[in-house]
């Protein structure tokens, strides 16, 4: 009997389409945008902070919770839209959303204390890199050939 020694395999590494690139981006960008907001109610007086009506310097009237709701949802459904969009579509969206988002992430950091700096520092570079993949994902998405098409009005003058 005789035995034959396989070496190690090459693991298969798929192109992945840019539209689930986008989508697990937003996805992973909606995941840390809510942990930062939900770890920082550990900030000591952030939840009397709350419950005196006050996130910051805002009241928590309807305006802002409409407002936070709003900031919250755009990245939600950039998830979807990235998946369903239509090439040409998708990359307007995904450029302008993600670099509207770009200053929204870094004014989080307005008015904290250094004490928070590393905790601000990391989670606003984290947050402002996957912007910046999106970014990128989107402004250099692969262009298709065109076909060319045969001029019907000149005729062709290398055959004349």
């Amino acid at each position: 009997m005789t035995s034959q020694a396989v070496g190690p395999t090459q693991l298969e590494d798929r192109q992945v389409p840019v539209k689930v690139k986008l989508a697990a981006t937003w996805a992973s960008f909606m995941f840390l945008y809510i942990y930062v907001d939900y770890l920082a109610l550990y900030k000591p007086g952030f939840v009397d902070e709350i419950l005196g009506g006050r996130v910051h310097e805002f009241d928590t009237g309807p305006t802002f919770v409409a407002l936070a709701l709003t900031l919250i949802a755009i990245p939600s459904l950039m998830i979807m839209l990235s998946a369903t969009l239509p090439a040409r579509v998708n990359r307007t969206v995904n450029l302008v959303v993600a670099a509207l988002y770009i200053p929204v992430s870094i004014y989080n950091a307005a008015g904290e204390s250094l004490t928070y700096s590393y905790f601000y520092g990391l989670s606003i570079g984290l947050e402002v890199l996957l912007l910046a993949f999106i970014l990128r994902c989107a402004w250099t998405w692969p262009r298709t050939p065109s076909m060319s098409v045969p001029n019907l009005v000149e005729p062709d003058q290398s055959r004349i």
